[in-house]
């Protein structure tokens, strides 16, 4: 399986107590089915394994996917058909169209194209660690973590999640650690980093593929910048960018991971559940180093 390459992380309790089979029982009721063509846009659970069940399992650790297929339809397409539409009717009775009736030839324009209208499918997935009390969304988008987190809600009743809360602020952590040339206990720092004014011009300084000296970095956190996203490899396993808002993106496992996996390598099945319990085991400690490297976990208010 591919490797997440984004974690937007929210915590559940440590242990939870959900199985794979009965998470897949209480998705059954949304999941994926095509929509009509007069819907433009449709949602539901699917399997992460084709052909598989609502949800994978191994070792409590439990993969899902959530499907959205959206039709292309765009407004200036919508706005240029009911402008010709327009037209038309202007010329058979003589005036042109209020602004209720326009209302109108937009909606009649909407359905009409809607019937034509190509639908483009995404698949959102989560990995849940029941063992650790982790659950994880492979997106940079907050409003599909919002989309995913919705379904989840209507399926489980009282949900047990809650936001990932750390005594030290990453925006703070970072520019420590920035300013210090030096970064904590199992972490280094790489070349991609940001750093963003808290003033109201909100300047910003970008590094791109360009390590930052600690003169450098003094030099900016001195006139009010705090580094807000920074570019680290953990344990000489995974690089990642972590980020003010605590998401971890931009993942990539390093060549000694890519070796064991390649090694393992044996049927389809067998390499899928390897690669996500290695997947798995690998983000829970860096996770759990990273929340370490914040202070430790805070109680969410």
């Amino acid at each position: 399986m591919a490797w997440f390459k984004n974690l937007q992380v929210y915590r559940l309790p440590a242990p939870w107590d959900m199985t794979a089979e009965h998470l897949a029982e209480l998705l059954q009721p949304q999941a994926f089915a095509a929509g009509s063509s007069l819907e433009r846009q449709v949602q539901g659970w699917v399997p992460p394994v084709e052909g598989g069940a609502l949800t994978y399992g191994v070792a409590g650790q439990i993969l899902i996917a959530l499907r959205t297929e959206k039709k292309l339809l765009p407004a200036a397409a919508i706005n240029q058909a009911a402008k010709a539409k327009a037209r038309e009717i202007e010329l058979e009775q003589g005036f042109k169209p209020g602004r209720k009736q326009m209302k109108e030839i937009k909606e009649v324009v909407t359905e009409a194209l809607l019937h034509r209208a190509l639908g483009v499918q995404r698949d959102t997935r989560a990995w849940i660690d029941t063992r650790n009390g982790w659950l994880c969304i492979d997106t940079p988008s907050g409003s599909r973590c919002d989309e995913l987190l919705q379904l989840l809600n209507r399926a489980i009743d009282k949900f047990p999640l809650a936001n990932l809360h750390v005594q030290t602020s990453p925006a703070a952590a970072m520019t420590e650690w920035l300013a210090g040339g030096e970064a904590p206990a199992n972490f280094t720092i790489d070349q991609d980093t940001e750093l963003r004014s808290t003033g109201e011009g909100r300047a910003t300084v970008r590094y791109v593929r360009e390590s930052v000296v600690p003169e450098d970095a003094q030099r900016h956190i001195g006139t009010g910048k705090q580094a807000t996203r920074l570019a680290m490899t953990w344990a000489d396993r995974i690089s990642f960018v972590l980020t003010e808002s605590l998401a971890v993106k931009r993942i990539a496992p390093l060549d000694v991971l890519k070796e064991n996996a390649d090694a393992r390598a044996q049927s389809d099945a067998e390499r899928f559940e390897s690669d996500f319990v290695l997947m798995a085991g690998e983000l829970g400690k860096l996770l759990a180093d990273v929340v370490d490297a914040l202070g430790g976990e805070r109680e969410g208010q």
